[in-house]
């Protein structure tokens, strides 16, 4: 079945514009409000939290510090002080709970341009035939780490459309613009979700730091689907969706466990038929079949 131009078309005529759209206005305002934190110091000398997402301290007491930027620091040979180490194991602590690609849908601005993107692909039916392997940010992430340890440089940081995005707007962003410029377009006419799907090494990182996560997206009510196809289309990482969904009659509970789902929830908002909900990973042995119980049950008793 093609997938729909206008995704949450029905959803809305469901369950009303709010609740179709609510996550999406969730992330909006922590993304947005995320940055007004960071610039109410500058523009208005309300210095809430000072600093970037590379670190920051927020009302003088609670460092935070990105574990990405500070484990390439340390692969080139420098050592953390002790209040960026508290701030990475505060953000670890926090992503390896809710999930490391909450970060993508949550808090990273770069998100803002690729959403603008996938958006006017689908809006405009834009397509392209360039294919990436999405296994390729992983690659890149290694490349990344390499490079500080074999050079002692983080060169990375010199090209990171996160970090040039966010402190361009503090201090102007210069060439800046060619990157996010870059992205977007790259997204938009070259490779769908070609960015934060398939190329940003950083994503890749918060990926496998919350590959353990219990906050999860499941498809509680996956006997409902009725295969409109919104889910994949707005979703940024739509291979993730299908075990969850289709899974079943392969013993695959109903949980999304994939390391690469961002918890975005607009899976949750344009499902017209309320097939995703936000819950634990610990849910993924309930809602599965019969006969997946029974086959269970065999298996533990042998293994007795």
């Amino acid at each position: 079945m093609a997938m729909n131009a206008f995704p949450g078309k029905e959803a809305v005529e469901k369950k009303g514009w709010f609740r179709a759209h609510q996550w999406l206005i969730a992330r909006r305002i922590s993304q947005l409000g995320i940055l007004g934190l960071f610039l109410l110091g500058p523009l208005a000398g309300i210095w809430i939290v000072k600093g970037n997402l590379s670190g920051s301290m927020t009302l003088d007491v609670l460092p935070l510090t990105d574990p990405f930027l500070l484990l390439q620091s340390m692969l080139s040979g420098n050592l953390p002080v002790l209040s960026g180490a508290l701030g990475a194991l505060i953000v670890i602590l926090f992503y390896g709970l809710v999930g490391g690609r909450v970060f993508c849908s949550w808090v990273c601005p770069v998100n803002l341009v690729t959403d603008l993107a996938a958006w006017l692909r689908r809006r405009f039916d834009l397509r392209s035939s360039a294919v990436l392997s999405r296994s390729l940010r992983y690659w890149l992430l290694g490349l990344v780490l390499s490079f500080p340890l074999v050079t002692g440089v983080i060169a990375w940081e010199y090209l990171n459309p996160v970090s040039m995005l966010h402190r361009g707007l503090f201090f102007g962003m210069g060439a800046g613009w060619v990157i996010i410029a870059a992205v977007f377009f790259f997204d938009l006419l070259l490779v769908k979700q070609g960015w934060c799907g398939r190329l940003c090494p950083m994503g890749a990182f918060y990926g496998l730091l919350g590959s353990g996560a219990l906050v999860r997206v499941k498809a509680a009510n996956r006997d409902r689907c009725d295969d409109c196809m919104d889910c994949f289309a707005v979703c940024p990482e739509p291979q993730v969706i299908k075990p969850a969904l289709k899974g079943a009659e392969q013993c695959i509970g109903p949980v999304i466990l994939d390391i690469n789902c961002t918890n975005c929830g607009r899976c949750i908002d344009v499902c017209a038929e309320e097939v995703f909900q936000f819950g634990s990973r610990l849910y993924n042995q309930r809602g599965l079949p019969k006969p997946c119980g029974k086959t269970n049950e065999a298996v533990s008793t042998v293994r007795k």
